[in-house]
């Protein structure tokens, strides 16, 4: 078990294939970082399926709008093209690679269009570097992530049962 040093910059995220903690880098993205916190904290991320799972590449969720299960909106046919009530985060891009572990904010062709959706990388995407903000790390659980049901959509997909600020629990 990984030791938690900043409790209040980890993240515990219980999916249906088990625990995966994750580092969160708020000198790099403070306003993504926040974001993730504000949606862990309020349980929004509770129940929300990884939606776009591509092998070898990255696995995708938080979309809080149409991918949470039990959710008023939740549609699993529009998983994917939701976020959260809050309004669309400013890009934080850096020179941060996307390797292996790496958190970074989903988007659409805007840069500043990142709102709830975030995904993992499985492998490196060095051409994701500079143009998605990176705000986190998986420091726990990266095979947990590996086990993730793979599809684009992904028929009966695993989801994040609970999000959690460890600081919190």
């Amino acid at each position: 078990m990984t030791e938690i040093k900043d409790p209040e910059n980890t993240i515990i995220m219980e999916t249906t294939k088990g625990k995966v903690v994750l580092a969160l880098f708020p000198d790099l993205a403070p306003g993504h970082v926040a974001r993730i916190k504000e949606l862990s904290r309020e349980g929004a991320y509770d129940g929300v399926v990884f939606h776009r799972v591509i092998a070898d590449f990255m696995a995708q969720t938080g979309d809080v709008k149409f991918g949470k299960k039990g959710g008023e909106s939740f549609n699993p046919a529009r998983a994917g093209m939701g976020g959260s009530d809050k309004p669309d985060l400013k890009a934080e891009f850096s020179a941060t690679p996307h390797v292996r572990g790496t958190c970074s904010m989903a988007r659409s062709q805007s840069p500043n269009s990142a709102n709830s959706q975030f995904f993992i990388c499985f492998t490196d995407a060095p051409w994701l570097n500079k143009q998605y903000s990176v705000w986190g790390q998986v420091i726990e659980g990266m095979d947990v992530i590996d086990a993730v049901k793979k599809g684009e959509p992904v028929a009966d997909p695993d989801s994040i049962i609970s999000m959690k600020v460890a600081a919190d629990v």
